[in-house]
C-alpha cells in the first residue's frame, strides 16, 4: 500500500482496520468519526480515506454503509437459515456477492433451541472464530419470497382469456407458475421473479427483467442469470485495464525470444490465445536424441497486479465461462483479446518455461523467465494436423512454420511415449460442439473431433504445469496445486456393484491406479457398452480442485501438478505466475502510474491460498454447470423443430419414475416417464439399474439403444421428453385432474407410498 500524507488528527488505515476488527457492532463512517473524535474538515478527509481504503481492497462496504475487513463478513448482516442438523443451525448470507460459494455460519441460539427453522431470515451479529464465523441472532425478520429465473409465456385460460405463466429455467422444475405481476416485462422475456403463496395459490411476481433469451446468440443469458455470473465490467475495472494495456514492452528484465518460430495451436473458434510452443533437437552431446522446448504463456501478471481493481474482479469471477454464443471473460477484452492474447507478428509479454526433454520423453530440467515473444503463426488444430500429415505448408505460412511443426511433433512423440509409460486415466469421452451460423442460429451440433494436434498441445501444457509446480517446490514457495484425489471407497463399491451387472469383476483390495481403470476400458474395446463403462468410471472419480496442500493428481498419474498455462482465463494460473515471479526474482523494473507496483504474489495471498483455492474451485464448478446447461438448451432448441419425430437414443439413467435417454450424436437428457411404458407393473432394480416389466417381457437398462419419439423439447430449461414409438398419445394411463394451480398437467398417478402406481422397487438397498 502506497504511503499517503495523513492530515493531522486523522487515524491511519491500520488504526481504522483495528477498530473495525475489534468492534462488536456495525461500523460506519459516523462510528469511526465518533471513536477518533473527528469533526469538520477531518470528517471530509475521513470520507476520502475510506474511499481509498475501499478502492485498495483493505475494506469492503456492506449494505447499510457499514465497513468490514476485505474478504471477511460485515459485523451485522441478514442471514437465511440453510440447514438444521440436530441442535445445530447453519445460515448463509441472505444476499452474497463475494467470490465463490456463500460462507456457512453456525447460529449461536443461546437457550432458543428450535426457535429457528429452515428458510428463516434473521438480523445477526457475526463473529470470526477459528477459520470461520459464527452468528448471534439479534432479530427475526419477515420471511423473504423464493426467487426463480424463467421465461414469460402465455396460454388461453378459462373463458378464452389469456393467462401469463412463468416457465422456470431449471429443468428439475416440474411446474410453470401463474404470474400475478409482470412489471415492465413482456411475453418471451427472461425474468427474475419472486414466488409467494403455497400449493395451488403460488404466484410469481416479476422483480427484474433480464432480456430476450431467444434473440440471436443469447441462450446463454439464462445460465448467466440463473447462476448469477458477473458479465459486465465496472468503469473502474475498464479504466485500469486500459491503463495496463499501455504498459511499455521492452527487453528490460525480459529474455528476447522474438527470433524463434514460436507457434500457437488453438481451436479455430478460440477467443483468446494464452499459450504457444517451440521445440528443437538438443545440440548438447549429453542429451543425444532429446529436445529443448519452450512453452510461452501470456504474462498476465504484468498487467493484472495484486490488489488492484482488475485483480479483485478477476478473483470474483474466478475463470472465464465459454458458451456457444459468447464468452464471459475473466478479464476485460482490452486484455483478454488484446495485449494478453498471443497473436502472430505482434510483440507480446510472456512467461517462458524452458524445458529439456531426454530421448525417453522425460523432462530433465526446467527454468522460467519473463520474455518478449513474437509468434510466427496462429494455427487451428485442424490446419496444423493437415499440414503435418501432408508434409506441406499451408497457404500464407512462412517457410519455417512447417519445419517448426515437424520439430514440435518429433518432440511430442517422446512426451507421448513418457505419458504412455505413466499410464494416466484414458477416458475418451465425446465433447459436444454447437456451431452457430452468421445470424446466430444453430447450424450444426456435432461431436468435436479429437486429433493428434490436440494431444500434442495437451502434453506440452502438462509438462509445463508439472515444471511450474516442481520449480515452486524447489524454492519452498507456496503452490496453488491442481489436486485430483483417488476415488473414495464408497464410489469404488458402487462401481463394483455396477460392473457386476456386466459380469465384470472388480477387486476392491487391489491398489487403485489409473492403469486399473484403463485395463477395464481395454476389456470393453469394440463393445457397444464401452461408453457406459467410461461414464461409470468417470462417475467414480473425485472432483478436482485447487489448494495449497499437495495430494497429487490421480487422473494424470502425477505427484505434483499446478495450473500455469491459462492465466487469461483461470485465476489459479495467475496465482502460480505470481508465485514464480517472487520465487525466481522475475519482477520487471519500472513504476507504472496508477497501477500497483509489484507483480508478485505478496505475503497476504501467499498465506490465504486455502481460502482462495476454495473460492475459485466453487467458481469453476459454477462455470462448468452453466456451460453444460447452455449446451443442453441449444440441443433442445435444435430439436424443437423435430418434435414428433423418431430419434435414435441411448438410455443413460434409470430411476423409479422412468428412464433418461440421450439422442445419439447430439446429447441432451430426456425423460421417458414410467407411466408411458405400458399397462404392466414395472420393478426397479437399483443395483442393476434396470426397469423390468412384471411378466419379464420388457426391460430397460443403462446403455440400451432404442428408438424413441421426441414428445417435447424445451429450450428454456434444456429438458427433453420422450416416449416409446408405439405408446398411445398421452401415455397408457390417464392422469389425474390438475389440482396444483399451475399450467402443466399434474403428477402421474401414484400409489399409497407416493410412487407411480405401475412401479415397485426390487432389491433396493437401505
Amino acid at each position: 500500500m502506497a504511503k499517503r500524507q495523513q492530515p493531522a488528527g486523522l487515524p491511519s488505515p491500520e488504526q481504522i482496520l483495528r477498530f473495525i476488527e475489534e468492534s462488536r457492532d456495525a461500523v460506519g463512517k459516523r462510528e469511526i468519526a465518533r471513536h477518533f473524535g473527528l469533526r469538520g474538515a477531518d470528517k471530509i478527509a475521513l470520507k476520502a480515506l475510506l474511499k481509498d481504503m475501499t478502492d485498495e481492497g483493505l475494506v469492503d462496504l456492506a449494505p447499510g454503509r457499514a465497513f468490514h475487513k476485505h474478504g471477511g463478513l460485515p459485523k451485522v448482516m441478514v442471514l437465511r437459515v440453510a440447514a438444521v442438523e440436530g441442535d445445530v443451525v447453519w445460515a448463509v448470507p441472505d444476499r452474497w456477492e463475494g467470490a465463490g460459494a456463500p460462507p456457512r455460519l453456525r447460529i449461536m441460539e443461546k437457550g432458543r433451541k428450535g426457535a429457528l427453522g429452515l428458510g428463516d431470515r434473521i438480523l445477526a451479529r457475526t463473529e470470526e472464530r477459528g477459520s470461520g464465523h459464527v452468528a448471534h441472532p439479534m432479530k427475526k425478520l419477515q420471511a423473504g419470497g423464493e426467487t426463480i429465473i424463467g421465461v414469460l409465456v402465455t396460454d388461453t385460460g378459462p373463458g378464452g382469456k389469456p393467462v401469463t405463466w412463468l416457465r422456470p429455467a431449471d429443468k428439475r422444475a416440474r411446474f410453470d407458475f401463474a404470474v400475478a405481476d409482470m412489471g415492465d416485462a413482456a411475453i418471451g422475456d427472461l425474468v427474475r421473479a419472486e414466488l409467494s403463496g403455497r400449493g395451488p395459490a403460488t404466484r410469481a411476481r416479476v422483480i427484474d427483467r433480464i432480456g430476450d433469451p431467444f434473440a440471436p446468440r443469447s441462450l446463454s443469458m439464462i445460465a448467466i442469470a440463473k447462476h448469477e455470473i458477473p458479465h459486465i465490467f465496472g468503469d473502474e475495472v475498464i479504466d485500469e485495464a486500459e491503463r495496463a494495456a499501455k504498459l511499455p514492452l521492452t527487453t528490460d528484465g525480459r529474455e528476447d525470444l522474438r527470433d524463434l518460430p514460436i507457434l500457437a495451436i488453438d481451436p479455430a473458434d478460440a477467443r483468446d490465445h494464452d499459450d504457444a510452443v517451440w521445440a528443437v533437437p538438443d545440440d548438447d552431446p549429453g542429451n543425444k536424441g532429446g529436445f529443448r522446448a519452450i512453452v510461452a504463456i501470456a504474462d498476465v501478471s504484468y498487467y493484472v497486479r495484486p490488489d488492484g481493481a482488475l485483480d479483485r474482479e478477476a478473483r470474483r469471477r474466478g475463470n472465464s465461462v465459454y458458451f456457444p454464443d459468447r464468452v464471459v471473460p475473466m478479464l476485460p477484452e482490452t486484455l483478454s483479446a488484446g495485449v494478453c492474447s498471443l497473436k502472430a507478428g505482434q510483440d507480446r509479454a510472456a512467461m517462458a518455461c524452458h524445458l529439456v526433454i531426454d530421448k525417453h520423453g522425460k523432462v530433465t530440467s526446467w527454468r522460467f523467465t519473463r520474455a518478449l515473444v513474437r509468434l510466427r503463426a496462429n494455427i487451428a488444430y485442424e490446419r496444423a494436423q493437415t499440414a503435418y500429415d501432408a508434409g506441406a505448408p499451408d497457404a500464407g505460412w512462412d517457410d519455417d512454420v512447417l519445419s517448426a511443426l515437424r520439430h514440435l511433433w518429433a518432440c511430442w512423440t517422446l512426451l507421448a511415449k513418457a505419458r504412455a509409460a505413466r499410464a494416466p486415466l484414458d477416458l475418451d469421452l465425446p465433447e459436444r460442439q454447437v456451431i452457430l451460423d452468421e445470424q446466430g442460429g444453430i447450424a450444426e451440433i456435432r461431436v468435436r473431433e479429437r486429433l493428434d494436434a490436440h494431444r500434442l498441445i495437451e502434453d506440452y501444457m502438462i509438462a509445463a504445469n508439472v515444471a511450474a509446480a516442481k520449480a515452486l517446490e524447489a524454492k519452498k514457495s507456496p503452490v496453488m496445486y491442481r489436486i485430483h484425489e483417488p476415488p473414495s471407497r464408497e464410489k469404488l463399491v458402487s462401481l463394483k456393484d455396477y460392473l457386476e451387472t456386466f459380469e465384470q469383476g472388480f477387486a476392491l483390495g487391489q491398489v487403485i491406479t489409473p492403469a486399473v481403470f484403463n485395463r477395464l476400458i481395454d476389456g470393453f474395446s469394440g463393445d457397444d457398452r464401452l461408453p457406459e463403462i467410461m461414464e461409470a468410471i468417470l462417475r467414480s472419480q473425485t472432483q478436482a480442485y485447487y489448494g495449497p496442500a499437495n495430494a497429487g493428481h490421480f487422473g494424470l498419474a502425477l505427484g505434483s501438478y499446478a495450473h500455469f498455462t491459462s492465466p487469461i482465463r483461470r485465476y489459479a494460473d495467475l496465482i502460480v505466475h505470481r508465485a514464480l515471479v517472487d520465487s525466481y526474482r522475475l519482477e520487471v523494473p519500472g513504476k507504472p502510474k496508477g497501477l500497483p507496483a509489484k507483480t508478485g504474489l505478496g505475503e497476504a495471498d501467499a498465506k490465504g491460498l486455502s481460502r482462495i483455492g476454495e473460492a475459485i474451485s466453487a467458481l469453476e464448478r459454477r462455470a462448468m454447470e452453466a456451460e453444460r446447461e447452455t449446451v443442453d438448451r441449444y440441443v433442445a432448441a435444435y430439436l424443437a423443430g423435430k418434435v414428433g419425430e423418431i430419434v435414435a437414443a441411448r438410455i443413460t439413467g434409470v430411476q423409479p419414475f422412468g428412464f433418461f435417454a440421450t439422442v445419439d450424436g447430439l446429447g441432451g437428457d430426456g425423460l421417458v416417464p414410467v407411466s408411458t411404458l405400458g399397462s404392466e407393473r414395472f420393478f426397479y432394480d437399483e443395483a442393476a439399474r434396470t426397469l423390468d416389466s412384471e411378466h419379464g417381457r420388457v426391460s430397460f437398462s443403462v446403455g440400451q439403444r432404442l428408438d424413441l419419439r421426441l414428445v417435447d423439447a424445451n429450450p428454456v430449461s434444456g429438458a427433453l421428453r420422450f416416449e416409446l414409438p408405439d405408446a398411445p398419445e398421452g401415455g397408457y394411463r390417464n392422469r389425474p385432474p390438475r389440482r396444483d394451480g399451475v399450467k402443466k398437467a399434474g403428477k402421474p398417478m401414484v400409489g399409497k407410498r407416493g410412487r407411480p402406481a405401475n412401479i415397485k422397487h426390487k432389491g433396493r438397498k437401505r
